[in-house]
């Protein structure tokens, strides 16, 4: 059983901190070296100082001065209902919108949060080091639930704004029950996850046990994934990716997205185009998947795929089709995983609206 609950947040107090589009960033995981440069230029009390920090103890260093000077102030426990307004990587405007709470963690095992990919050692031992620091959570992570959402976006204007991020705080305080005989998927933040469920086992404390979530439907209509099409640097063994020849990689992607999804397909591109049709019962990830990580990245724009190839920058491009929703809640649901970058969820939330303290 989930358990929901709202939570006493902090949030820049912007008449001391400065302007909140100087503050505010993307998660922590989709910044590279320059932009991270970029955002800590663009104020002293930026997120990335704390989420991308110098070193943990500096960023448990800085949190702890920004809540002394009042550059981040408390509120009252709530919920807020969060709204999105995004251009996709098609072009299309949309409106997402979700619930940011607390949520209890808990081992997979329970059932309450299913994840969906693998996760890497790594990451979660840095996380775990800025939290046993920070002793906060600093960023959201992103969860999908099957029903209705049980709150309506308010009317009058929003509380905090910024970058198309639109946040209320909602009156309501029970509804966390609805959430109770809900499964929750992860769709962005397995690592963080892990890292806080680490971080309460150790700890061990009632505050240490929760942690900042965005919930969304998903029968909201602004719920989207994208493609997230693979990059080799050498050409992989692929005879299971033979596929039959095509004139250019636009016109394949367009037939690609109109067959049926009972078989995997992919569209290979290494300055030849060929559609490529597996054997029935796996998914498109995972055919790919089978191609090895040796020399591996990743891109959401198709065209820069296929110009990394004509370039010379890489080898081979697979251009994908999206994972649907549905074959992610299923995989889940067997206690499977799936390969990383199966899912590319846009628009990223955003860091620096609200921070979830675990002390008293």
């Amino acid at each position: 059983m989930a358990v929901v609950k709202p939570f006493r947040a902090l949030r820049y107090d912007t008449e001391r901190a400065g302007p909140l589009e100087d503050l505010v960033a993307p998660p922590y995981d989709v910044i590279g070296a320059e932009e991270r440069d970029r955002y800590l230029a663009k104020s002293p009390h930026n997120v990335v100082h704390l989420t991308l920090p110098e070193s943990e103890q500096e960023a448990g260093r800085l949190y702890r001065e920004w809540r002394e000077q009042s550059l981040l102030v408390p509120e009252e426990p709530s919920f807020w209902a969060l709204s999105q307004d995004y251009v996709g990587p098609d072009g299309v405007a949309r409106r997402r919108s979700g619930l940011v709470a607390s949520l209890r963690v808990e081992p997979y095992e329970t059932g309450a949060v299913m994840p969906h990919e693998r996760t890497h050692r790594g990451p979660k031992e840095g996380r775990l080091r800025l939290l046993r620091e920070v002793r906060a959570q600093l960023e959201p992570i992103f969860l999908l639930y099957q029903g209705r959402a049980p709150f309506e976006i308010p009317d009058p204007p929003a509380e905090i704004e910024v970058e198309g991020a639109r946040l209320w705080r909602l009156d309501e305080q029970d509804l966390g029950g609805t959430f109770a005989d809900r499964r929750l998927l992860i769709a962005d933040g397995h690592h963080r996850y892990e890292t806080a469920l680490a971080y309460h086992q150790e700890a061990g404390t009632p505050e240490s046990g929760y942690m900042m979530v965005v919930l969304v439907s998903l029968d909201d209509p602004g719920l989207t994934i994208f493609p997230t099409h693979r990059l080799f640097r050498e050409a992989p063994r692929r005879e299971t990716l033979a596929g039959e020849r095509r004139s250019d990689p636009e016109s394949a992607l367009r037939e690609l997205d109109e067959l049926s999804r009972d078989r995997a397909a992919v569209v290979v591109y290494d300055g030849e185009t060929e559609l490529a049709v597996d054997g029935a019962g796996r998914l498109d990830v995972q055919v790919v998947d089978s191609l090895g990580q040796e020399g591996l990245t990743y891109t959401a724009d198709w065209r820069e795929a296929v110009r990394a190839v004509d370039e010379g920058d890489a080898a081979l491009a697979v251009l994908m089709r999206p994972t649907r929703i549905e074959d992610v809640f299923e995989v889940a649901s067997r206690g499977e995983t799936m390969p990383q970058k199966s899912t590319y969820f846009y628009p990223k939330l955003v860091s620096g609206l609200l921070f979830h303290p675990l002390e008293p």
